[in-house]
């Protein structure tokens, strides 16, 4: 390898995207050979080429193994990797100058400047996340997006091994979690990603200090992370809704919405308080209404549910304060509710089982706010959820489903990607095995679809009936049902929003 037309090479890319300025040529090449051990440069005659930075610097990583700089470990790779981009990073300081700068002139340039920082510094994985497969299907309720996600590297077993030691042997609680203000810049180690290049912005909402960052692992356009400044647990309430009101109030381009805050309904962490949003329309965005509805209490805001697998409550409204009295009020009407007809009880033996996942977004010069109902109690018969993917369907999804699923969007298992090409043959009768747990489903598209499963066609009736799946993965989690009983129990609900 010509370590010294790679390291060239890497700082022109950095000048032709803008990430920093020819003057700094220089000052950025000599601490890249800090980091890669070397204390002379030798100009070399092929200082250009077609590479994206993420391709350069896998090449450096090797040449770090090689010499014995690092150890050829995923986690020590991205460390390494990580500190040689923040070379060409600006100061926190410096960031959110330049960003407010520009929001000053228009939010939406402001947010695509970190956007494309993020991206062009890798700390969001465009190569990576270049492998998943991500398709749409259509349904009765629009187009829901599915995700098969390739993203994330799988670890090496002594890596692994080490890693588990280390948590033992380990007593660092410093971040105290993956969303804390101190991942920025933080260096990473074995267990805990590298942050070197990580960059946040510093946001004012409703009088506390939150921060705005995008995912290293997108699944959708500018997907980014709102996390609050204290380290806290998550929770719904009406400062929730006032936040994520603020926010789409100072960014109205952008959708925000909140985990719900309660196990099995929410998402993958409940130990810090965030939300998440972006620059997307979901399938759940573009829902009609089905039935419009007013609140007594609350005569500028109209209320209405939507066409959409789970029950939604969507309210618009001109004004922040009386769309945030209306969802508190409907909060607070929802946690104490039971319908046993429906299999909805609000408390056992004292343990809450009703919340909500809200989304805010701002629409046709006015405020909408959507209240997805949810509950999470378990039976014997549904150990993992009552209101959660029903066994059937775990061959396909089985983990929580969270914000992003809720609103159509369908996070599946980097499993499914060889499974379903096992299935494939198994349509075709080209291999007569393919995972047990898949059988049932393709046995039973075999009986729908017969002669019409063809080489040429087979691909687009997986993607289909994939599709479908996460629909009843939808409707499973839903706690008012399509049907007859559950539409009636959803508008006795509403009925009651006026008693």
């Amino acid at each position: 390898m010509e370590i010294y037309s790679v390291i060239q090479k890497l700082v022109n890319k950095a000048i032709a995207l803008e990430i920093i300025q020819k003057q700094d040529e220089i000052y950025a090449r000599n601490q890249l050979m800090a980091l890669l051990g070397l204390d002379t440069f030798v100009e070399e005659s092929d200082r250009n080429g077609s590479e994206e930075i993420p391709d350069l610097l896998e090449q450096l990583e090797i040449y770090a193994v090689d010499k014995g700089l690092i150890r050829d470990l995923l986690d020590e790779k991205e460390i390494f990797s990580s500190k040689l981009m923040d070379v060409f990073m600006p100061r926190p300081s410096d960031l959110n100058r330049t960003f407010f700068g520009k929001y000053n002139e228009n939010p939406e340039k402001a947010t695509s400047f970190f956007y494309e920082l993020s991206r062009n510094s890798n700390y969001i994985q465009t190569k990576r996340i270049a492998r998943n497969l991500s398709y749409k299907t259509d349904t009765p309720y629009g187009e829901l997006d599915i995700t098969i996600n390739l993203s994330k590297p799988e670890k090496d077993p002594n890596e692994i091994e080490l890693e588990k030691r280390m948590k033992v042997t380990s007593m660092s609680d410093y971040p105290k979690c993956l969303l804390c203000i101190e991942n920025e810049g933080y260096e990473g180690r074995i267990g805990h990603p590298a942050r070197s290049n990580h960059r946040l912005i510093h946001l004012d909402l409703k009088g506390e200090q939150w921060y705005l960052q995008y995912s290293p692992y997108v699944y959708y356009n500018e997907h980014c992370i709102l996390l609050s400044g204290e380290h806290r647990d998550m929770k719904i309430n009406r400062e929730t809704f006032e936040r994520l009101l603020t926010f789409v109030e100072q960014f109205p381009h952008y959708f925000a919405g909140s985990n719900a805050d309660l196990p099995i309904v929410g998402g993958s962490i409940l130990s810090h308080d965030h939300y998440q949003g972006g620059h997307y329309d979901f399938a759940m965005a573009k829902a009609e209404d089905e039935c419009t509805f007013s609140m007594n209490r609350f005569s500028s805001v109209k209320g209405a549910s939507i066409k959409w697998p789970m029950p939604v409550i969507r309210l618009r409204g001109s004004h922040i304060a009386e769309l945030t009295d209306a969802a508190e009020f409907i909060l607070n009407k929802w946690i104490p509710y039971s319908d046993p007809s429906v299999g909805i009880e609000a408390y056992t033996e004292g343990t809450r089982h009703n919340t909500i996942t809200p989304i805010a977004r701002f629409r046709n010069g006015e405020f909408e706010m959507d209240l997805v109902l949810r509950n999470n109690r378990t039976t014997d018969e549904y150990p993992l959820g009552i209101f959660h993917p029903h066994q059937d369907v775990h061959h396909i999804k089985k983990e929580n489903i969270g914000l992003i699923e809720v609103m159509g969007l369908a996070v599946l298992p980097a499993r499914l990607k060889n499974e379903l090409e096992d299935v494939k043959k198994y349509l075709l009768g080209e291999k007569y095995e393919c995972a047990k747990y898949h059988l049932p489903w393709a046995n039973g598209i075999k009986e729908r679809y017969g002669t019409e499963i063809t080489r040429d066609s087979v691909e687009e009736v997986l993607k289909k009936e994939v599709g479908l799946k996460f629909l009843r993965v939808l409707e499973d989690a839903g706690v008012f049902k399509r049907d007859k009983t559950g539409q009636e129990a959803f508008q006795r609900f509403i009925h009651s929003l006026n008693e």
